[in-house]
């Protein structure tokens, strides 16, 4: 059976700060809610505003990145994929939430600016300074 393929992108604001757990195990899970807003003309010719909220996910290094430097209000673009999963509430009752799994994230616009995406690859790899002149660079023929 050929496999599926799916990927979903938002762009939204944060609705409140992220919710961020650190594991034992060195792992780190960051959970929060982003606000999606669109606008439609209805029948009668007024601008309707509708929004739409998403729980994000985000793991590793790249919720240890959000942890730091994204917080309520925030402008987002997030890319991932929508999972659900289920669970038992307090009464013992199976509930289920639907999830957007992140694995690329860019902060738009405010001090807090990001020109690239930081993806899970790259929240493990340190920006390199522009300013620190790499030692084996004085050491080429050229």
């Amino acid at each position: 059976m050929a496999r599926g393929y799916h990927k979903t992108i938002i762009k939204g604001n944060l609705g409140k700060d992220p919710e961020v757990k650190h594991f034992d195990s060195g792992n780190s899970v960051a959970s929060f809610s982003v606000a999606v807003s669109d606008s439609y003309r209805n029948k009668d010719g007024e601008n309707v505003d509708q929004t739409e909220w998403y729980n994000v996910v985000v793991w590793g290094k790249l919720a240890e990145v959000v942890e730091k430097y994204v917080s309520k209000g925030d402008s987002v673009l997030i890319e991932g994929r929508m999972k659900t999963r289920s669970y038992e509430d307090k009464n013992g009752e199976k509930r289920y939430v639907t999830e957007l799994n992140a694995t690329e994230l860019n902060m738009l616009g405010g001090s807090r600016d990001q020109e690239e995406p930081v993806t899970q690859r790259d929240a493990n790899v340190p920006k390199r300074d522009a300013n620190v002149v790499d030692e084996q660079e004085d050491d080429l023929p050229f």
